[in-house]
């Protein structure tokens, strides 16, 4: 089965303009991504879809793949199956251009979820939430599972709602923002209809579960990936990288 990854990339953001093109330690973040992408042994090609010159320009100059997508893409979602329609692959993966220090084993194991499963459409990642603070954080968003691994919804809200016991009574789950997508399910999710879950939440699988598609997730016990959302966050990331991370 041949899987693709994808990372979807813009210079325009209103809280870190250019942030594909930051530099960590030495290299940027878009090619330190897809780097770590590329180490991942089931993809059989690492691409960036953009709609920018500089970072299309960068992506080349490291010996990286890229294609030029239209400014006109409302999400990344949209971006990556403009690009995947002239590309040949089974399975596409949406990686996040903004985690540097990605686990590629983790986009290796949502791979696996497809390949486990014919039917599966949808995938997904998850960890366990590590602190209190965590779990009450609207940035972070939760899920909750079945027995089966397909999720039954996501929020920015703490869920389950502990109506008794502590925290670490129960076990929450993390989502992480990388997805994978059968071809063909790629191409019908941007014509579902939002419903008011995912306009409430601001959260785009929530389509996927309100329209009857299951979303699985494989569950990453120590997920060490850290999401760049602001310049700040570059300084924790390079100290890792020094450390050897």
């Amino acid at each position: 089965m041949k899987a693709l990854g994808i990372v979807p990339a813009r210079f325009s953001s209103s809280r870190f303009p250019g942030k594909p093109l930051a530099m960590i330690a030495g290299k940027t973040m878009i090619q330190r991504v897809c780097e770590r992408a590329g180490m991942a042994r089931s993809l059989s090609g690492v691409i960036v879809a953009t709609d920018d010159d500089r970072i299309f320009s960068c992506v080349s100059s490291f010996g990286g793949k890229a294609v030029m997508t239209s400014p006109a893409c409302a999400s990344g979602t949209d971006r990556i199956a403009e690009a995947a329609a002239a590309l040949d692959a089974e399975v596409i993966l949406n990686i996040q251009g903004d985690e540097p220090l990605l686990d590629p084993a983790a986009l290796d194991l949502l791979v696996s979820l497809f390949e486990n499963d014919s039917s599966l459409r949808y995938g997904t990642l998850v960890t366990p939430v590590v602190s209190e603070n965590e779990l009450a954080s609207p940035n972070v968003v939760k899920t909750v599972m079945g027995r089966d691994d397909n999720c039954l919804y996501f929020s920015r809200s703490p869920i389950p709602f502990l109506r008794d016991g502590s925290f670490r009574d129960v076990r929450f789950w993390r989502h992480i923002g990388i997805y994978g997508f059968r071809r063909d399910f790629l191409f019908e999710f941007g014509k579902l209809p939002q419903g008011d879950l995912e306009k409430a939440e601001s959260l785009e699988q929530l389509r996927a579960i309100e329209n009857g598609v299951p979303v699985k997730a494989a569950r990453i016990p120590d997920w060490r990936g850290i999401s760049v959302d602001a310049p700040e966050d570059l300084v924790t990331v390079e100290e890792i990288i020094k450390k050897g991370g």
